[in-house]
């Protein structure tokens, strides 16, 4: 018959051992009972001097001490208990930073893309965006742990190549740098909206059924001034080019404000005079030129006149700080 004592080591030795390999078990088991038995002894020998103890009491304390037979067991073959430990946690982070990166604004701009060729609503548009770039994140984020976790277990695999002062980067232009994010994003932003002012013509978005496909922009413009602005995105992109590659300088200050006089002028004196909108699209929406139209109209100038001001008066400001920023090509669109 067994005492409580063995009875209570028997349990935390039979629960270590199962999380080891068939083949490690007996040796663990004998190394750990070894243990267990020689920390119980000490402890006897030392309430001869202080205050008395039980042997069972004395193996209660060796097993708290010891702790959660798992992690014990994954220490004793140096099993990470971790999702990703620190072999690899900076590989995983790198990657999954640089996929974040790169595939989730090109998925988002393709199904936007995607959708607005399609003739989708607004509300439509932006729910399938969202959705599929959430997803995106979750699948990049599970897969790419998954793949590391396996990485980390699997034996045989090889750390991380050691760090070695060789990788250090060389220092970049700060200034280059942070107008590339700026380029980007002008870049993005101004093709999008030439796809739309296409889109909205070729494939005009629904008001109330099969038959009811109406251009938001008047199809008049499409004789010369719908082209006009078209060549006037080209001409944004070509200068935010420009702005990246060689920072705010006086002749790229007063081109910024050809093209900001260039785009507002015409677009303003299209939506004073009636002839922005599609007619059949502001009859749709019930949408009063009088009254609380003419109202909106001002403050849409305004709104517009304002824009570009500021957009002239910021390209200004850097050229003569020297800051080399980029311009903010998207504010008068």
């Amino acid at each position: 018959m067994t005492t409580p004592t063995a009875t209570l080591t028997d349990r935390y030795v039979a629960a270590a051992a199962r999380h080891l390999p068939e083949t490690q078990r007996d040796e663990f088991a004998r190394e750990l009972r070894e243990r267990i038995a020689d920390e119980i002894d000490a402890r006897l020998a030392a309430s001869a001097d202080g205050a008395p103890t039980t042997a069972a009491d004395a193996e209660d304390a060796v097993l708290r001490e010891l702790g959660d037979p798992a992690a014990l067991a994954a220490a004793y073959i140096d099993r990470p208990l971790q999702l990703i430990g620190p072999r690899y946690f900076l590989a995983w982070k790198r990657l999954l930073t640089l996929l974040y990166a790169i595939v989730l604004p090109i998925t988002a701009a393709a199904v936007l893309l995607a959708q607005l060729l399609s003739g989708a609503g607004p509300g439509e548009v932006a729910a399938e965006v969202v959705g599929v770039v959430l997803a995106l994140v979750v699948h990049l984020a599970f897969w790419v742990t998954l793949v590391f976790a396996i990485l980390e277990r699997t034996p045989g695999t090889k750390a991380v190549e050691r760090w070695t002062p060789d990788q250090l980067p060389e220092i970049r232009d700060e200034g280059r740098a942070g107008r590339l994010g700026d380029l980007i994003a002008s870049l993005v932003f101004l093709g999008l909206f030439a796809v739309v002012i296409v889109w909205q013509q070729v494939r005009p978005p629904s008001f109330g059924g099969p038959g009811q496909e109406i251009p938001v922009l008047d199809p008049e413009l499409w004789s010369f001034w719908l082209p006009y602005f078209l060549v006037l995105i080209v001409l944004e992109m070509l200068f935010a080019v420009a702005i990246y590659l060689w920072g705010w300088n006086w002749p790229l200050a007063i081109a910024n404000l050809v093209l900001n006089v260039a785009f507002t002028v015409p677009a303003l004196w299209l939506l004073a005079t009636e002839q922005l909108f599609n007619p059949a699209f502001l009859d749709v929406i019930g949408w009063p030129w009088d009254g609380a139209g003419a109202v909106t109209t001002t403050v849409l100038v305004v709104v517009f006149v304002g824009i570009a001001v500021w957009d002239v008066i910021d390209g200004v400001v850097k050229t003569v700080r020297g800051r080399g920023g980029s311009a903010l090509t998207l504010g008068r669109i």
